[in-house]
């Protein structure tokens, strides 16, 4: 009996060491630069119905359905998206905030696998007259005990790919 008990002991304490030293947020981010002045991308990029161009997500399932809700290119704007694919699921993303010329900040609120809140942002920053970075992020968090979780998935791994090809397919779109 006693060492069942110290064994429920250390398996509960091992369990609160790791949400203590397991991190609660994650971030992703990954850039491509675009041969196109810094007005023309953002300008692109303001209005969210044109992700659906360059996202990966959005290319997933094409029979996905969607809808808006809002002016497009304005704070509150909501792109809302509902597909059978496990891997699209449903979910909305609305504009948060518009930094003219700069940044934009959106929220994605997951719904279907699973519901889940994050955060992502595009920025631009003109290298010159003719030329543009662009920085796709997203930002999370997982509170605690979840966070346990962010010890056994790369966050890194599994969303910088798809961050890479729909910066590609951006650039690709914009320099023809």
């Amino acid at each position: 009996m006693k060492k069942i008990y110290v064994t429920v002991v250390a398996v509960i304490l091992v369990v609160v060491a790791a949400m203590l030293i397991a991190p609660t947020d994650y971030a992703v981010k990954r850039q491509v630069d675009i041969n196109k002045p810094d007005t023309v991308v953002f300008s692109y990029l303001k209005l969210l119905k044109n992700q659906d161009e360059f996202s990966v997500w959005a290319r997933m399932d094409p029979a996905m359905k969607k809808s808006y809700a809002g002016e497009d290119g304005t704070v509150g704007f909501i792109s809302a998206w509902e597909s059978d694919d496990e891997n699209v699921g449903s979910g909305e993303q609305e504009i948060m905030a518009i930094e003219e010329g700069k940044r934009i900040d959106y929220e994605l609120r997951f719904i279907k696998p699973y519901e889940a809140t994050g955060k992502a942002y595009m920025e631009i920053e003109p290298l010159s007259a003719d030329s543009t970075r662009v920085t796709w992020g997203f930002e999370g968090q997982m509170p605690r005990p979840m966070n346990i979780m962010l010890l056994f998935l790369d966050m890194e791994r599994q969303m910088a790919p798809a961050l890479e090809d729909g910066l590609n397919n951006l650039k690709n779109k914009l320099q023809g």
